[in-house]
């Protein structure tokens, strides 16, 4: 399938001579579908029974997700529960999440729930070395597209932001805000407090269409200028903004420089 891109040249990260000190601050509904719940299945098709049987590799990533989980709440059952979490929060933002509230806030889910999931993914960073932050390199567009690419299946709208030193180094990474992106919702604080936690200067922004329309909506171009704006004030650039669909990518139209 071909895809659709419009911008390709090179992001350009610039040397500034301002410096500050600051510190930041620290959303999302629930669709529910039905689906088969762990009652409902075999014994030897529960995760617990399958991993017994067949090995972790045997099982998808939201039954493993339920072994850690264990139990649901008592208004959603476990396995449900965990295929939602996959499938509205993405794998990668999943594993790469260290705030618990933040899993709280956005997916509907206990702050035990929450917290399970980040230790479980701690647990696995560290034994494994599996974090690969700090080794991608983001210089254009496609390669902003190429790192958060399996984001376009999510079926609400996720803003993500790739935090980059000044070798275009991805140093962190971080769901941003869920829902529909407008300025009521996306604030600069929320866009620039990581780039001063982990030290960036330069930031992408990226978000998905689930409608599969891959050009930029009015809103989305006025959020993209005004963090371009605020970027600017305090000396962090805002490289691109890059809408992300199941046939391609595209750039919103606005002056970085």
């Amino acid at each position: 399938m071909q895809q659709t891109s419009i911008k390709t040249n090179s992001y350009v990260i610039r040397d500034t001579d301002l410096f500050m000190s600051s510190s930041g601050e620290g959303v999302g509904g629930v669709s529910r579908v039905y689906d088969l719940r762990l009652r409902d299945l075999p014994q030897e098709e529960k995760p617990r029974e399958k991993m017994l049987t067949y090995g972790s590799a045997g099982l998808s990533l939201a039954e493993l997700v339920a072994v850690v989980l264990n139990v649901g709440t008592k208004n959603e059952d476990v396995l449900s529960m965990s295929k939602r979490l996959v499938k509205e929060y993405g794998a990668s933002a999943l594993s790469s999440q260290l705030n618990p509230q933040q899993l709280v806030d956005d997916l509907n889910i206990p702050i035990g729930k929450a917290c399970q999931i980040i230790a479980c993914s701690e647990i696995g960073q560290r034994l494994h070395k599996k974090n690969d932050i700090g080794l991608a390199v983001i210089r254009t567009a496609k390669d902003a597209y190429d790192y958060l690419k399996d984001i376009h299946s999510l079926p609400k709208e996720q803003l993500r932001g790739i935090y980059l030193d000044t070798h275009n180094r991805v140093i962190h990474d971080e769901v941003i805000s869920i829902g529909t992106v407008n300025t009521n919702i996306v604030h600069p604080r929320e866009v620039f407090r990581p780039a001063l936690e982990y030290g960036a200067v330069a930031v992408v922004l990226a978000h998905n269409h689930p409608s599969g329309i891959v050009s930029p909506s009015t809103a989305d171009i006025e959020i993209t200028k005004q963090l371009v704006q605020a970027g600017k004030m305090i000396g962090i650039h805002v490289l691109d903004h890059v809408i992300i669909t199941k046939t391609g990518f595209q750039s919103v139209d606005v002056d970085y420089q």
